[in-house]
């Protein structure tokens, strides 16, 4: 794993990269409010042996769970500047992204995401995405008519019935609300919470599953299976 410096105007960050061959598939890999890609080792190793190339750049943890519109799109902006530096124009990637990540890919997908009335937040789709695999994700930033009618590409949606951040029924209706036009893989794994995706969970919480190891290497096997569909 190798970690490049990009450039965002006059600042810069920090981006995760594992390669694999050249013309491999790109996983943009989009972390969620810890802001730390290495937090979720064994999903990104494995899509790394799978054959992908995976970019996920760093971020300062969010101070709150209800992120700002700034925090929004700087995130969303540095996901497309890594998809610059890693993509050819003319090439495509994967969206893999847990809790508020899966959240900012949607919306890079052409969700509209919005934090109250008339409160859009204003990130520009990125076409590069042609699939998304989300991680816990958060859908109330979706609730307004019409929010999601331009996410147009297949979607696998995996949370833990324990989850209660982003429980399963955000997941239920983010598929119910894309079926006419885009069918939403829904996977819910019983007794998971919304950190069993991740190796290095925040301190203080709690595992909820028995085995977490198997779950880690069940869902990341899965989630290659997904990726390499595209």
């Amino acid at each position: 794993m190798l970690t490049q410096t990009l450039q965002d105007g006059a600042h810069s960050f920090e981006v995760s990269v594992r390669k694999s061959a050249p013309g491999s598939p790109v996983v943009l890999f989009a972390v969620g409010l810890g802001g730390q890609p290495e937090r979720l080792s064994t999903l990104l190793d494995a899509l790394t042996e799978s054959g992908c190339t995976v970019v996920a750049p760093h971020f300062d943890r969010l101070a709150s769970t209800t992120p700002t519109m700034e925090e929004l799109t700087l995130r969303a902006r540095r996901l497309s500047l890594t998809l610059d530096a890693f993509v050819e124009p003319t090439a495509k990637a994967i969206g893999v992204g847990h809790s508020i990540g899966a959240a900012t890919l949607v919306t890079m997908a052409g969700g509209q995401m919005w934090l109250g009335p008339g409160r859009r937040v204003s990130i520009a789709p990125d076409s590069r995405l042609v699939r998304l695999a989300l991680l816990a994700p958060p859908t109330g930033f979706f609730q307004a008519p019409s929010a999601l009618d331009a996410v147009r590409i297949p979607v696998l949606a995996w949370v833990g019935s324990a989850d209660s951040i982003t429980p399963p029924a955000q997941t239920e209706w983010l598929a119910r609300a894309m079926r006419d036009w885009t069918a939403v893989d829904v996977r819910i794994t019983e007794g998971a919470g919304h950190f069993s995706f991740m190796d290095i969970p925040p301190p203080h919480t709690t595992e909820s599953l028995p085995n977490k190891q198997a779950f880690l290497r069940e869902y990341s096997s899965e989630i290659c299976k997904f990726v390499a569909a595209s």
